[in-house]
């Protein structure tokens, strides 16, 4: 398995010497660049292969598996894992999902031959509004389309041979005025573009951040990618993909930030008492945990979905990134309140907690932020609560099974919208009809179902002023809270379907219970007092799992 011999040649992250351990990575930070070592890893297991599907000679098959290979990348160093691969992958999924078989082939080749394909969505002047972006690529007077304008904070740009680039290929106005376009710098003439300089940042500094400016750059007849004029469309297909293994991937910050608090925790004495002994430390460490136990559920079923509910996926990858995200965020912000002080410096045994701190904010959203993804899923909530919310049928038992079997993945039958189907949430009231659910879980069960009715009544009286980018700054609370009942049913599900699994942790009733009472919290639901052995048993577990160099994932990996 890739992720395991990625561990192996990784090595130990708290050895000095380790030219990949901590050490290692805080110095490339420190300097603003690259980690190359970190990249030789990377190039010996031929990582770029995890981002080309299997018919083009690749391994992309299953997005779980690919968020599995990329998590160690990110607990080692985030910047590596985006600086690396991610940035790729984000433009490669657009050629996969629209492009030709000419232009799937190059750029199967290029990746596969170790090189690099950047995206160019952003322009700084008109932030996530793509149907807004200057850059233009309209033909000349001899009909050979030109670009013109600039595109800014790419991820590679200065070192891809590639790039995919969102340009406007018609002066109309409407949705059908922007295109993607796949070009290649070997094919570019000189002196008709030039790379910008680098833009420094506090987080991701070993990602080389830069940009490009056309003037008058005549393009290839086949650079455009799919339909002329079909580029939202193709975008919004292809952050399907990304808005699901990106936040996954990204897990791997708060495994990294758990492992040293727990190092920490060990070793640190207050008042005369260990501080793993503390009440409050270990309530803490607890909740972390659980937190990414919840992201890692939510995460699992929503790749999962991409390949047995395509057809839902607009709406799962959305609210799983927006909630994702979040709970990343708020977990590591809490954890370095143990660390106190030390998660500030930037040096010595425990300095890879405040790079990771910084890493987490661009690593967690990409290419397009939280709110992004709310306002995808808010026009899609009432016709959700007309049809899907009032009954419908569960999806197959195989999209919370982790690990088992799935069809191929499809990039045609993603669509634009779910079209009023939320299989999940036939899911969560089948739930609560299950036998052998314990108290405490069926309770915290009950308070999602009610907010999942609570919501059907709320979005049903929605006005449609309230599902545009005019909507009323409260209305965003309505696809939050979604996506923490989305939470919910991936956790419960995934218990539900591995309580055949006696031996392992998965069958434990213990942490579901603790992720429900975690997500009724946030909710705004009082969950009831803390159970205090709850508590004890998910820090020791956190604290066994360091102390042996083991993950802190629902397959201890």
């Amino acid at each position: 398995m890739i992720a395991t011999e990625l561990e192996r040649r990784f090595g130990d992250p708290w050895d000095s010497g380790n030219p990949t351990g901590h050490a290692a990575v805080l110095a490339a930070d420190e300097r603003g660049e690259t980690f190359a070592a970190g990249e030789q890893v990377l190039d010996a297991v031929g990582l770029n292969a995890e981002f080309v599907p299997v018919d083009l000679g690749g391994r992309l098959a299953r997005l779980d598996h690919l968020i599995q290979v990329m998590r160690p990348v990110f607990r080692r160093d985030p910047a590596l894992g985006l600086g690396y691969g991610v940035s790729s992958l984000i433009a490669a999924v657009n050629v996969w999902a629209a492009g030709d078989a000419s232009q799937r082939r190059r750029v199967a080749d290029l990746l596969l031959a170790g090189g690099r394909v950047a995206a160019g969505y952003h322009e700084l002047a008109h932030g996530n509004d793509f149907a807004g972006n200057d850059l233009s690529a309209l033909p000349g007077p001899d009909g050979v389309l030109r670009l013109n304008g600039r595109k800014e904070v790419i991820a590679n740009a200065g070192r891809a041979e590639a790039m995919v680039l969102f340009a406007r290929t018609s002066s109309e106005p409407g949705s059908r005025s922007h295109s993607q376009l796949l070009a290649e710098r070997a094919d570019l003439p000189a002196g008709a573009f030039r790379d910008l300089p680098r833009f420094p940042t506090s987080g991701m500094r070993g990602v080389q951040l830069g940009g490009l400016e056309f003037r008058d750059c005549p393009v290839p007849a086949d650079t455009v990618l799919g339909v002329p004029g079909h580029g939202v469309e193709t975008a919004l297909r292809s952050f399907q993909i990304t808005r699901t293994v990106l936040p996954a991937m990204a897990t791997g910050i708060l495994e990294a930030g758990l492992d040293v608090t727990a190092r920490f925790v060990d070793a640190r004495m207050l008042y005369g008492r260990s501080l793993a002994d503390m009440p409050h430390i270990r309530s803490i460490l607890a909740d972390a945990f659980v937190d990414l136990l919840i992201c890692e559920c939510l995460a699992t079923v929503t790749a999962r979905s991409v390949h047995l509910l395509p057809d839902e996926t607009s709406l799962y990858a959305s609210a799983s990134k927006y909630f994702i995200a979040t709970l990343l965020t708020d977990a590591v912000y809490e954890l370095s309140r143990v660390l106190g002080a030390q998660f500030y410096l930037r040096d010595g045994e425990y300095g890879i907690f405040q790079k990771h701190l910084r890493d987490l904010p661009p690593a967690s959203f990409g290419h397009s932020a939280r709110a992004t993804c709310l306002g995808t899923v808010l026009p899609q909530l009432p016709r959700l609560a007309r049809k899907a919310w009032r009954g419908g049928d569960a999806p197959p038992s195989e999209v919370y099974r982790p690990g088992g079997p799935l069809p191929p993945l499809s990039f045609d039958r993603l669509t634009l919208s779910s079209g009023g189907r939320d299989s999940h949430s036939a899911a969560l009231t089948a739930a609560l009809d299950a036998p052998d659910v314990p108290a405490d879980l069926r309770r915290h069960l009950l308070v999602a179902a009610n907010e999942l009715g609570t919501l059907g009544l709320e979005c049903a009286a929605l006005a449609p002023r309230d599902l545009t980018v005019d909507a009323r700054p409260e209305v965003l609370e309505l696809p939050a809270r979604y996506a923490a009942v989305l939470a919910a049913t991936a956790c419960v599900n995934v218990w539900l379907h591995s309580r055949d699994r006696s031996e392992d942790f998965l069958a434990d009733p213990q942490w579901v219970t603790a992720a429900l009472r975690r997500i009724a919290g946030r909710l705004g639901r009082d969950p009831g007092p803390r159970p205090r052995h709850h508590d004890e048993a998910l820090a020791a577990d956190v604290l066994a799992r360091h102390r042996r160099g083991g993950g802190f994932g629902l397959f201890g990996l």
